[in-house]
């Protein structure tokens, strides 16, 4: 199978009895009932039986300090340019048509890089740093316009739920209320196929008939619709935690830490837009 996430979409992983076996390509599996450890052969990597490393640890495996701080890199630098593009490119009567023009050029560069990531055998850093930056610019202007329409608490109620969504998958995957297996990511996957056509059938609406097309983005259809894009957003939050537990219990390289920063980042700005404009709808605007 694959991850949901489109940052690990090259990146399979075996699975056995309904457990995910971790990051990497398929592997055959030595026998039934056995998963199988893609990074069998690295010396850095973990018995999942016991949890004790099959060979003295080097330095070299990848652990959840390093998603820790290479997530808090990333989430930094999309904070960051937010902020700068906040200030430096405001919405308003005399500056939207320039704000929104370097919103949507940022937008497709950043949609750029995530893809080049995306295909590349390894993670690269500078990439990723790039599309974090260039993400941040666009997070930044379309903030601005909300809370210039809505008022400034629309954006800090986005940020706290995305917050709370966050913490209340991590809390649930951690009690094992939330188990990501095969069903699991299969059913994920038809809702977020399902969900993206209806979103991409309502924009081609919008644009040859006007309006909000069909009409998913607004009224009580588009507060149905961003409360299910919320719901995806966090089963793609477990997904991402299972490939992070995944990756540090079966010895994956230290540089997948980055390969884990990039999927939480994307995952987490989904969140983020979801809830802004399910917020900037139920406050009628």
């Amino acid at each position: 199978m694959r991850s949901s996430n489109p940052v690990f979409s090259r990146r399979g992983f075996s699975r056995d009895n309904g457990a995910y076996a971790g990051f990497g390509t398929q592997q055959p599996q030595a026998q039934a009932g056995t998963a199988t450890n893609p990074y069998a052969t690295n010396p850095y990597a973990t018995d999942p039986a016991t949890g004790m490393p099959q060979a003295p640890v080097r330095g070299n495996a990848m652990t959840i300090d390093d998603v820790v701080s290479r997530t808090a890199l990333t989430l930094g630098t999309v904070i960051l340019t937010a902020a700068i593009s906040w200030i430096v490119l405001p919405v308003d009567s005399a500056n939207i048509n320039k704000s929104y023009g370097i919103a949507i050029g940022a937008a497709l560069i950043a949609f750029v890089f995530a893809m080049i990531q995306s295909f590349k055998a390894k993670p690269v850093p500078a990439l990723i740093l790039a599309y974090a930056a260039f993400e941040g610019v666009f997070l930044g202007v379309i903030s601005s316009a909300v809370s210039t329409y809505t008022g400034p608490g629309t954006v800090v109620q986005a940020v706290m739920g995305t917050m709370c969504v966050f913490a209340g998958v991590l809390i649930a995957y951690k009690m094992r209320w939330i188990r990501v297996n095969r069903r699991f990511v299969g059913f994920v996957m038809a809702a977020a196929m399902g969900f993206m056509l209806l979103m991409v059938v309502n924009l081609l609406f919008s644009v040859f008939a006007g309006g909000d097309g069909l009409g998913f983005r607004s009224g009580g259809l588009g507060i149905l619709f961003g409360v299910i894009g919320i719901i995806l957003g966090a089963a793609f939050l477990a997904m991402d935690f299972k490939m992070v537990e995944d990756g540090v219990t079966y010895g994956a390289p230290r540089e997948e830490s980055w390969l884990a920063a990039f999927g939480l980042t994307m995952t987490l700005v989904w969140i983020y837009m979801e809830m802004l404009r399910l917020i900037s709808i139920l406050k009628g605007d």
